[in-house]
């Protein structure tokens, strides 16, 4: 039988990082977290966490017993929440995972308004280009966009948007091409390319009537990071994809222009991804409500 308290202070001690750090955010002594987690290992016969003096992580059993411990955790706080029925009882954390332009143009647009009507809920967002692993990690949420269907995961799939990716460029490489340029002309300009990894960059367009074409160009600069991205491109430094959101800022203030009009570069599709099973905390139904109701408006503004 899972003693509940002694799930609350390993979970502390994991998501603070350390003993010390759980200690000062509970305000009790550190030794009485420890003798806890200590009695916690002993009943079960394994340990947990990995403990040295400059570090702490958890054991592969740890870490099995931390996910379903801190499920456990917030199925309590559903209960609670639950027997409360009122908006102010959503209460407990929730962990997001997106990529880093998404965290930074259209996220960053409307978590605090989130937040700001729930008090009590503590978020976690995970900023980061790879794909991470829901399980592993212990996400809860996941937004995640995709050109293809994404792989039968026993994860639900909820569509937000199909979000536009056009070509971008400094009002000076805008002019030179001209109003009526086609995919021609771009050839032996410069680009920069998303991602870091060396390799082959091109153009993948699509136009009118169902018309493509490939573009191969010169990466004057390769990087994970948009706003740099975007930056070098405002300078002259070459053309670059982008979703529209990200760039819509930069062209109202004339910053950017929109290279070739009739053409897109990609129209992914954004999902936000959740774990299928029965009672959920009611936090992460609410932010997963919040965030399929919100988010397509940002990202097609």
């Amino acid at each position: 039988m899972m003693d509940l308290n002694q799930a609350y202070y390993l979970v502390q001690v994991v998501e603070k990082q350390g003993f010390s750090a759980a200690a000062r955010t509970l305000g009790i002594p550190k030794s009485r977290i420890s003798r806890q987690v200590k009695s916690l290992e002993e009943t079960l016969g394994t340990r947990l966490l990995n403990r040295d003096s400059r570090q702490m992580s958890l054991t592969e059993a740890g870490e099995a017993y931390y996910r379903h411990a801190r499920m456990a955790l917030e199925c309590m706080l559903a209960a609670e929440a639950a027997v409360r029925k009122d908006k102010d009882a959503l209460e407990g954390t929730v962990t997001l995972s997106s990529s880093v332009g998404v965290a930074q143009f259209a996220l960053s647009r409307i978590l605090p308004r989130f937040l700001d009507e729930n008090p009590r809920v503590v978020l976690r967002l995970q900023a980061s280009n790879d794909f991470a692993d829901m399980i592993g990690d212990g996400i809860d949420l996941a937004i995640r966009g995709h050109v293809r269907l994404l792989p039968d995961s026993g994860l639900i799939q909820r569509r937000i948007a199909d979000v536009p990716w056009h070509l971008f460029g400094s009002p000076g490489l805008a002019q030179q091409l001209g109003h009526g340029a086609s995919p021609t002309d771009l050839e032996g300009q410069p680009g920069l390319a998303l991602g870091w990894r060396p390799g082959g960059s091109s153009w993948s367009l699509q136009g009118p009537g169902g018309s493509s074409a490939s573009v191969p160009f010169a990466a004057r600069m390769r990087s994970d990071d948009m706003v740099i991205l975007k930056e070098a491109a405002a300078a002259g430094l070459g053309g670059v994809a982008l979703p529209a959101y990200v760039c819509a800022e930069d062209v109202a203030a004339g910053r950017l222009c929109r290279l070739l009009p009739d053409w897109v570069a990609g129209l992914p599709e954004i999902s936000l991804l959740m774990h299928e099973r029965r009672g959920n905390p009611p936090q992460v139904d609410a932010l997963a409500d919040f965030l399929h109701r919100e988010l397509r408006g940002v990202m097609l503004d």
